[in-house]
């Protein structure tokens, strides 16, 4: 994590396990979790391997 990133985390009132548990939700539409989600909501996949759902927003669970 760079330092930026990190004082941002540290700085808002969300804890670690709270971004864990909001990285960990799976996408209705392809299944894969929200950290496999770009920041513009498309799947880039798992594995190297590009998500090919057709998913251009995260829809969780």
């Amino acid at each position: 994590m760079t330092k930026e990133t990190e004082l941002k985390v540290k700085e808002s009132s969300l804890s670690i396990s709270e971004l864990i548990s909001h990285f960990r939700e799976k996408c209705k539409i392809c299944g894969h979790h929200r950290i496999m989600h770009n920041d513009l909501g498309a799947c880039e996949g798992v594995m190297n391997r590009p998500c090919n759902s057709g998913c251009d927003s995260f829809d969780p669970e």
